[in-house]
């Protein structure tokens, strides 16, 4: 009796912790109580274009206006970032109340300038986008049998040589009955549900309901134009006859558009956890799982091979090596060959050592922010309710994460210099400027490209200001900070001496970097199905919320990357060739070269529609700001595992 009595204290506890909280549910945010009746406000983002990959302002078209005027919705860096312009619409609805025939505004006679836009924007596919409850509006089509799901409508079409717009929205709202917030209904039903209090709110009588969903219908519809006498929001005088299928209001120059609306509400079974589950439908998850069983048949033979190095080779020479007497083994190191030989040479400082370090902090600092950032997201803490959360999330890691960066680089920096304190201030103010500096340059350069379109994907001025304020303000201070605890902590003691006089290296077979390039493809193989959903979502306009399959094969990367660089760094300590630091780097960072080789791959046949200069220019740039963020974290990862592995095999015997 005791213990039911103390159980049912912390299950009430715990009520009332849900209940000051009104409920936490992922992905999205709390949902919103809507009385029949009350206002519903339908906002507009940029309209977009898989054709050109550059958004424009819905105002830039000669759309119609809300009476209070276009105000902007308060955007958050990453929905600034990612070219979001969201802006409040003349639309309105009344919850759980239907309307039919409702004129929105009849435009300006079209100008010149308007005519020959509007005709550009049609033939360039560009897509309306519609929000309500933060939700984008959804169109469903039909083809070949199965059912299409698309976020937004078309401006128009063009048949026949003649351009339709589409000046008729049929929507249909899907709203659920508003259920209070408890634990039983969270949770599930028992024993425990009898004690949990349902929390009572003043007007709780009256029904409420939650929007659960947001379809729209484009229709074009010849109206007549002689609507002096009717204001926005007025009755259409005459019946409209929605049909996607047929086209009827063609535009022509020097002639006005008349703009109307309907808007249905239906009851829906949906509840709101599971609104956004029309939009994350995940396609194809056999091939995601194919993805994973093909990336571990990767490992399995690499592990194969490094089990073999560890056990039948390493191994087996230093116990031969440590049951030989003193004499014994004075004449084997006369006889010593492999990577035996190299035991002077193998520590030796590697050229550019300044620019090594550099780039590996900078790779911990990559990898790290997208390993975290990608949990978080597998989570559900980056729902894609909360729009531009996954940029500014990525930013913010990624500026924390400069402590990281600073204490490996300078660290690494000081084991090269034996210790040695001297330039460490230098190494970390480098790391924290390199690849930002990079990435800078080459945004900047597109952002005058889309300056230049007047696209709202251009980075505003004032944002350029906050990022660099980010920069130098943030990021650079905390990477020279994790610097200074990387000079205070101890560097890490070669386990042999370097020769003063380095071994000369004989000539190989092959050209090591053909080793190097080639062993890019190992890791590429465990990626590159991942990689074509994830580039669809950047470029086809798609949602990717399959984080749990990214996360997966997040690891499944770093474990081969791992296994590349340390099997390619004992095959040319075998060989003789002691110059493995860039080797184990590049082993590994060299995926980065086909992915932008798939990158182009990608461009030249899955967005072989993209048109003009600018949109192909805007795709290379991004494309190489990847690769570049690729190869530093798979480089770091190569290299990392390289140097524990040389440091751990030559602390296993002594050779003098």
């Amino acid at each position: 009796m005791e213990f039911t009595s103390d159980f049912r204290i912390w299950v009430l506890l715990v009520s009332l912790i849900l209940q000051s909280c009104h409920g936490f549910y992922l992905p999205g945010s709390y949902p919103h109580k809507y009385v029949t009746g009350d206002p519903l406000s339908v906002k507009v983002n940029s309209i977009t274009s898989i054709d050109t990959e550059m958004p424009f302002s819905y105002y830039s078209l000669p759309f119609c206006k809300p009476q209070e005027g276009v105000k902007d919705s308060a955007e958050n860096l990453g929905e600034l970032l990612m070219g979001d312009r969201i802006e409040n619409s003349p639309y309105r609805f009344k919850m759980y109340t239907n309307e039919t025939e409702i004129l929105l505004c009849k435009s300006d006679p079209l100008s010149k300038d308007s005519f020959d836009l509007l005709k550009k924007r049609i033939d360039e596919m560009y897509q309306v986008n519609l929000i309500l409850d933060n939700l984008p509006a959804i169109r469903y089509t039909k083809k070949d049998g199965y059912v299409l799901r698309w976020t937004g409508y078309p401006i128009g079409v063009k048949y026949q040589d003649a351009y339709y717009v589409f000046n008729h929205l049929k929507f249909t709202v899907l709203i659920h009955k508003y259920e209070e917030a408890n634990v039983a209904r969270v949770m599930g039903t028992g024993d425990a549900a009898e004690v949990i209090p349902t929390r009572v709110n003043e007007g709780s009588d009256i029904p409420g309901y939650m929007v659960v969903g947001f379809e729209v219908v484009p229709c074009s519809v010849m109206h007549d134009a002689n609507t002096k006498n009717l204001k926005m929001y007025d009755k259409y005088p005459k019946p409209i006859k929605c049909d996607s299928n047929i086209v009827s209001m063609p535009i022509k120059e020097g002639q006005p558009i008349v703009f109307t609306y309907e808007v249905t509400f239906d009851v829906s079974d949906i509840k709101w956890p599971s609104r956004w589950d029309a939009y994350l439908k995940m396609e194809g998850s056999k091939v995601h799982w194919f993805s994973i069983l093909n990336s571990l048949m990767v490992i399995t033979f690499l592990a194969g091979i490094v089990l073999v190095i560890f056990l039948r080779t390493v191994r087996r020479d230093l116990t031969r090596y440590e049951e030989l007497d003193k004499e014994a083994q004075a004449q084997m190191n006369e006889e010593l060959s492999g990577w035996k030989l190299v035991v002077g040479d193998v520590f030796r400082a590697p050229s550019n050592a300044g620019l090594l370090c550099i780039m590996v902090g900078d790779g911990v600092q990559i990898l790290g922010m997208a390993v975290v950032t990608i949990l978080f997201a597998a989570l559900g803490f980056m729902s894609p309710a909360s729009r531009g959360n996954l940029i500014t999330g990525m930013l913010f890691f990624y500026m924390i994460l400069g402590v990281a960066a600073g204490y490996v680089a300078v660290r690494l920096w000081r084991t090269i210099g034996c210790g040695d304190h001297k330039g460490w201030v230098s190494i970390a103010w480098k790391v924290a400027c390199f690849f930002p500096g990079i990435a800078f340059l080459i945004l900047t350069t597109l952002n005058f490209l889309l300056w230049g379109s007047h696209s709202t994907g251009a980075i505003p001025f004032s944002l350029f200001v906050i990022l660099l304020l980010l920069w130098f303000c943030i990021s650079v201070p905390l990477t020279l900070f994790g610097g200074y605890l990387g000079a205070k902590a101890p560097h890490i003691e070669y386990p042999v001496r370097t020769n003063q006089i380095p071994r000369e290296i004989p000539a190989q077979k092959y050209p090591s970097w053909l080793l190097v390039l080639g062993a890019g493809t190992l890791p590429f193989g465990t990626l590159f199905i991942e990689l074509f959903f994830i580039m669809s979502s950047i470029w086809m306009g798609r949602v990717y919320y399959v984080f749990g399959f990214l996360l997966i094969v997040m690891i499944l990367l770093v474990v081969v990357c791992a296994e590349v660089s340390l099997v390619l760094t004992y095959m040319h300590l075998c060989v003789e060739d002691w110059k493995w630091w860039w080797k184990s780097f590049f082993a590994s960072g060299s995926v980065a070269i086909y992915i932008f080789l798939y990158s182009i791959n990608y461009l030249v046949f899955d967005l072989r529609n993209l048109s003009g200069p600018v949109s192909a220019t805007l795709y290379l740039g991004y494309s190489l700001f990847m690769v570049l963020a690729i190869m530093l974290a798979t480089g770091t990862v190569g290299f990392l595992s390289s140097f524990w592995f040389v440091h751990y095999l030559f602390s296993s015997v002594k050779l003098d």
